[in-house]
Formats: structure tokens, sequence, C-alpha cells
């Protein structure tokens, strides 16, 4: 069997045709194996048919559903490059995103048509050549074909597998700290590695079942997914998240499994669904992109779920550490320990490892490691060197091998499991007639764990704090606009001329009110 990732699918459809593979929650859509393979073979081979070859891009501009996995699958076997796009972005950022990559053709929902339309009459600031609209019952632009009769136009045959190993799987874009975003190159086989190192690492059960609640954009949501196939369980897919639905789906469900962020299983408390239904089913739920606190991990202890935290980076494919639930609450300030078939350290500046206790940079090697950001050598060298992926946040190690991680070198904000970077935020604000310079910060927030600060100094005092956030709507996607906005008379900065956030971070301690 080649090491093309689609195989996976294709071997799992074999064993188990009749196992339930796909549950849509929005529309009830359920699709065994067998069925979901059937249909990411139709896709494969009209995809085929319309002269796709084996290293181009399609873009996928679709929330949470069978299309979505179907169509990764499909264009893995066919050894095509997904393009998995983030549709909390607006028109300009995608833009920059589908030409970077030079993605040819673009599956999206008809949620996002205007934005699509906004891009096809772009003309030539994108490469898109063929648009596919996921359309249901609904009209498709003038400018589009209709998603399913395409699919279904194509053969149910298995199609010869192309691509295997290091040929790219696909780019996922992730924000970068000079304010463009950063295209992460994924292969078959570090992707394979990333579902085996968690597979070999949590404990997944035959005929588990599998609450996905993060976008399927997300390497947080995509590598799960990928290993639910590869050990055959039963993937419960919410359109987008709902507190009180997840609730409904873990005792509809009966789901053993699943993975949230720190702000979602905070939801999900605050809603008391779980004061309703039967959660006995569930052994453990992951979480991570964001620190999570203590008192959360006790609340589903007192509960009887276990909260595995979770270290990682889309550069690694998702795994780096993460924590048993039995350690939890004994080490609440770490991360856990190195996933199977991953080595991680804590290193000085000149790459020797720290002594324990001893802050650090955390470095990460594994046969998951990206190959490269897309189209960026320089960056790509500044993060992969001699084999280790430089993550940039700071940490100490203990003389078990726990993780503790203590702060971020990349500026980074993390709201609501988004990553956010100040200088993105900072590139608009520098635009409005009225600001002099800006600075932007997180506080902490009780309902997203972070949330963006903006600290600016203004030409004059008519300007308002509400007319600041006015002006950045539109130009950013929501979880990346400032939620508020405080005036200053001067941005503090070093000699070199770099923001002093810690300074920032000492005048405005927060928390934040949102």
């Amino acid at each position: 069997m080649r090491n093309n990732l689609g195989l996976l699918l294709t071997k799992r459809a074999f064993l188990n045709p009749d196992r339930e593979a796909y549950v849509d929650s929005h529309s009830d859509v359920r699709l065994t194996y067998g069925d979901l393979n059937a249909r990411s073979n139709r896709l494969a081979n009209a995809f085929r048919d319309a002269g796709v070859a084996p290293g181009e891009r399609v873009g996928l501009l679709v929330m949470n559903s069978a299309e979505f996995m179907e169509s990764f699958f499909a264009l893995a076997k066919i050894g095509a490059v997904v393009v998995p796009l983030n549709w909390r972005l607006v028109a300009d950022e995608l833009e920059f995103i589908l030409k970077d990559s030079g993605t040819r053709r673009l599956i999206y929902g008809d949620e996002f048509l205007d934005t699509v339309a906004e891009l096809h009459a772009r003309g030539d600031k994108t490469d898109i050549e063929q648009w596919l609209q996921v359309a249901g019952p609904e009209e498709t632009a003038y400018f589009a074909e209709r998603y399913e009769t395409f699919r279904d136009a194509g053969s149910n045959a298995e199609p010869e597998a192309t691509g295997s190993d290091d040929d790219m799987l696909y780019i996922m874009y992730t924000s970068g700290t000079t304010g463009l975003p950063k295209g992460v190159v994924h292969t078959h086989a570090s992707s394979i590695w990333g579902i085996l190192t968690i597979a070999a690492t949590v404990d997944y059960q035959d005929g588990d079942r599998y609450l996905a609640a993060l976008p399927m954009f997300h390497v947080g949501a995509l590598t799960p997914l990928a290993v639910n196939v590869y050990k055959g369980a039963t993937s419960v897919v919410m359109r987008a998240f709902d507190p009180n639905l997840a609730w409904q789906l873990i005792e509809r469900e009966q789901i053993n499994t699943g993975l949230m962020v720190p702000a979602m299983l905070n939801f999900m408390l605050q809603a008391g669904g779980h004061e309703r239904v039967d959660y006995s089913p569930v052994r453990w739920i992951m979480t991570g992109a964001a620190p999570v606190p203590v008192a959360l991990t006790r609340r589903y202890a007192d509960l009887g779920i276990g909260i595995l935290q979770v270290y990682g980076l889309t550069e690694s494919c998702g795994p780096a550490c993460v924590m048993d639930s039995e350690n939890a609450l004994a080490r609440p300030e770490s991360t856990g320990k190195a996933f199977f078939h991953t080595e991680v350290q804590v290193v000085r500046e000149d790459g020797t490892p720290c002594q324990p206790g001893e802050p650090g940079e955390v470095v990460v090697r594994g046969a998951h490691i990206m190959r490269e950001y897309w189209n960026r050598p320089d960056a790509t060298a500044e993060t992969l060197k001699n084999g280790w992926l430089h993550t940039g946040d700071v940490a100490v190690m203990d003389e078990a091998g726990f993780v503790a991680i203590q702060d971020r070198i990349k500026d980074m904000i993390i709201s609501g499991g988004e990553n956010v970077y100040p200088a993105e935020i900072e590139g608009v604000l520098s635009g409005h007639p009225q600001i002099v310079e800006a600075g932007v910060i997180g506080l902490p927030s009780e309902k997203w764990g972070e949330s963006p600060l903006a600290i600016v100094v203004r030409k004059d005092e008519s300007l308002t704090a509400a007319e600041v956030l006015d002006y950045c709507r539109g130009k950013l996607a929501g979880y990346k606009q400032p939620k508020a906005v405080e005036f200053v008379d001067e941005i503090p900065r070093n000699p070199s001329g770099k923001i002093l956030k810690r300074v920032l971070r000492e005048q405005f301690p927060g928390p934040a009110g949102v």
C-alpha cells in the first residue's frame, strides 16, 4: 500500500464498508465508510476527467460537511494539493492566499457566495479557473458549476493513486508575524506520521464515536478526522459549534471522544446542558490552542470526563506535547510530555539543551513536521534548523520531561482558539488617517482566552474608540478585530524601534471586558 493519505479511506472502506463513518449534525446525513469512499472516488475521477494534474492546488471554502471531508480524501488520492480556507476571512485576505498558493479551482459553500462573487469580480487577481458551488437546493452563481452535479458525473471506481511520501498534500495558511499569512506545506508522509503519532499516544478504541467541533480548515480538526479514518472511528461533525447542541449530540450519538478549544469547553459548562443529558460514554476530550485553566480541568474531572491538554502547531501537523488526564490536576502548569514518535527539547539561543527548570525555546522534531513554508525560503530557514522545528514558544522542562509553556517569543494572541498576530492588526490601524501609531496586545479574557486590545496614539482627541473599531470592520476577520481601544500619548519602543509589548502589558494588565 502506497503512502498516499487518500488510500487510508480506501482501506477502511474495504475493511469496514458498513461501519458508520460520518454523521452530519446539521443535515443528519449519515455515511458508511463504503458510502464516503464511493463519493470520494466519484469526485476524484471527476477532477481527473476535468484535467486536474498532480500538484495542482484546489481551494476548499466550505463549512464542516461531508463535502469537505470527501473532497480532502478525493484530492489526496489523485495527488492534487488541498488549500483549506478559513471562512472567517474577508475577501482581501482570501485573495492573497489564493494568489500566493496558485490555486486554480475553488470549491465553496453557498453561504460564502457574496464573498466568492466579489473574488470572481476581481478577475486576474486570483488564478481561479473553475468555481464549484456546494449549493444543495440553491441555484448556483452564473459563473459556477454545481458541485453535486460535477461530483456525481465521476465513476465510483477506485482511481489510480497519484502522489505519496514527500509529495505535497495540503497548504494550510497561518497568520504571520509580518502581517502576511504563511502557507504551511504538509506532505502525504508528514500527515500520515501525524496520524500515527496521535493514534499511538491517545486512547482510541474500536468503535469510538468522536465529536468534531473545530472548523475543518484547522489542523486541529483535519488531522484528528484523518485519525478517525485510520482507526475506524465515527466522526460526528458539527457544522458550527453550539454548546447546547454539543451536549445533545453527546447523549444522542453516544460520544466517547472529541476535541475542543478551552473556550468551547467553558461555553458548554456555562450552558449547563450536562445537567439534562447522559454524558457517561465520554472518556476524554482533547483541548488545546490556548492555555487550559486549572478550574476548567477540575470541573470536567468532577463530571468524570478526562481533559487531555495538547500543545501543538500547524507546522507539526498538530501533535507536539500532550498531558494525560491522570497528571492534569497534579501538574496544572504543564502541557505534558512529547507525543509518541515526537522529540521535544527546550533549548538556549545557541541551540544547546537547557537544564531542567531553565527557560528556553521549545523545539520539536519528528516525521510529522512540515516540509516548508510555501514560497518562503527565508521563513523556512528561520523555523527549520538541523531537523528541528523552532516554535517561538518559551518553556521550561522538568526532570521527568513535562513541558510548561511560559510565554511566546512570537508575539501571538490566541483568541477562541484562533491565532492572531498583532502586526496584522497594527498594519490595518496604521492606515487610519487620524492614527499616529498603534500597538496591539492580548488581554486575558474569561470568554475567549485572550482578546486583542488596540493601544493608539491619535492626532487629535476627536477620534473615538468606536470610530477605531468601526474602521477595522471589513478589513480584518471578526476574530482578529480589536475588542477595545485605549489612547496613549506615546507607544514605548526599544532603541531599535520595536514596540515594548511587555511595558504595554504592565500598563494595561486587563482582564478584558469581552
